[in-house]
């Protein structure tokens, strides 16, 4: 099993735009969580300028699906995003 790093960019004002779209975007990371793609995720503070989900499967698709479906991609809350391959070290399950 890999796991993929989702870097976001938010907008300046990501806090107050993102309330119209917040709960479709809880409920899609909570259906990826679910299936056992999305192992965490959320929004760094001081400042709240980008965010960041560990995805985890065979590839990155989970990931790309999850970024492509996002209401805050879709209705510009996020500027930009991208997604890296994630070596685990310690934590997880390293080696599977």
């Amino acid at each position: 099993m890999a796991y993929f790093a989702l870097f976001y960019d938010v907008a300046d004002d990501y806090l107050v735009r993102r309330a119209a779209f917040r709960q479709e975007h809880l409920a899609l990371a909570a259906a990826a969580h679910n299936r056992g793609e999305l192992v965490m995720g959320g929004a760094f503070a001081d400042p709240a300028d980008q965010a960041l989900l560990i995805f985890q499967g065979q590839d990155a698709r989970a990931a790309e699906s999850f970024v492509r479906s996002d209401p805050y991609i879709r209705n510009g809350v996020i500027k930009s995003w991208k997604i890296r391959p994630w070596t685990v070290v310690i934590g997880g399950k390293v080696g599977s």
